[in-house]
């Protein structure tokens, strides 16, 4: 399995800003509740099928 670490922190503009440590992955949300499912809507357009089945998401806060 392979981690892949999200660093959260929140906009001054309004909601979070969610990315990825090690990976071009980026996404925000108004608020928590929906940065999750926004998290893992990311990483399933960045990584194919096989690859995202070895996963493990976590997500840092600042």
């Amino acid at each position: 399995m392979t981690e892949l670490i999200f660093w959260v922190e929140e906009d001054p503009e309004g909601g979070y800003n969610a990315q990825a440590l090690g990976e071009p992955i980026f996404t925000q949300a108004d608020n928590l509740v929906e940065l999750r499912p926004m998290v893992r809507d990311a990483v399933q357009c960045h990584f194919d099928e096989n690859e995202r089945s070895n996963l493990v998401l976590s997500l840092l806060f600042n």
